[in-house]
């Protein structure tokens, strides 16, 4: 199929290659030059903004999108919607809140062309193993596209998930999972690290690979980390999040559901970034006060 590739990032340049590799025409654009030379190198067709990569495309156009979440994504659909035509796909691979996605496809079914929302997995790891598919959107313009989505997949790796909406609340959800896993591995360790015993944490994360009921792939890049650097001492402790974690955890609340692990968990990146902590020193007050509990001071 040919189809036009908007955002070269991290993921979306590796997306581009594993296309290629599939015999996949691809034009792309990205907002700066360098990512569009570079995928050109490799056989990928440039155009110099939306409007010019849909003229390069035939037919029933598709373009997938690979631009942050928010405005950036508005921003590049409000370009090419008046350049598309009725039965033109675009699909959004982002990480998008799943109720924008849905809001975004109406505004695109007024004029006829398809909006998927595709939810992807896999990283920078993408290129090598595949990469994980969830999308929702009108099944018809799914299954046109799914040539597409069957190159970038590993073998079994992309689902249909419903209508518009569905795929980026699945991946959604996804990043939440991903968020309980993550607390509960970094916790685990600490408490071994803390331990009276030398555990070799990098020897234990690869033992567990092997047959253990907590094996995963966050437990495998675990062990990457500690082979290169087994003390991380040239990592701050300090954890940023890119907003599906709070929109997991807004989501069940507006369903009525307890997600107690995925809460935790995004709270303690918000306390990784807090240099003091007024809570912390309001707790230690209080001990002081009520019980006479001895206060370390500040430099």
């Amino acid at each position: 199929m040919k189809i036009g590739f908007i955002g070269l990032g991290k993921m979306g340049g590796k997306m581009v290659e594993r296309l290629l590799k599939d015999k996949h025409e691809v034009v792309v654009y990205n907002l700066t030059k360098k990512e569009v030379d570079e995928a050109v190198k490799i056989g990928a067709i440039a155009s110099n903004d939306p409007e010019d990569l849909v003229s390069k495309l035939r037919d029933r156009k598709i373009v997938w999108l690979m631009v942050p979440a928010g405005a950036p994504v508005d921003q590049t659909i409000i370009e090419l919607e008046d350049v598309l035509e009725p039965g033109d796909i675009v699909i959004d691979g982002g990480n998008s809140f799943w109720r924008e996605s849905i809001k975004r496809y109406e505004k695109l079914q007024d004029k006829g062309i398809h909006y998927i929302d595709c939810g992807t997995s896999g990283g920078v790891w993408g290129l090598q193993n595949g990469y994980c598919l969830m999308y929702g959107g009108d099944k018809d313009a799914c299954d046109y596209a799914e040539p597409i989505f069957k190159s970038l997949a590993p073998e079994n790796g992309y689902l249909y998930c419903g209508e518009s909406g569905a795929g980026h609340l699945v991946k959604m959800v996804h990043n939440g999972i991903e968020y309980g896993m993550m607390q509960a591995y970094a916790e685990g360790f600490e408490i071994m690290k803390s331990s009276p015993y030398n555990v070799d944490l990098e020897k234990v994360s690869k033992v567990w690979m092997q047959g253990s009921v907590v094996r995963s792939w966050l437990l495998e890049l675990i062990g990457n980390a500690l082979e290169e650097d087994s003390e991380l001492s040239k990592i701050k402790d300090y954890v940023s999040d890119s907003g599906e974690g709070r929109w997991t955890i807004q989501t069940a609340i507006d369903f009525d559901v307890p997600a107690h692990v995925i809460t935790a968990s995004l709270y303690t990146r918000f306390q990784s970034r807090q240099d003091s902590s007024f809570a912390m020193k309001m707790l230690a007050a209080m001990r002081n006060q009520f019980g006479g509990h001895a206060m370390k001071k500040s430099d």
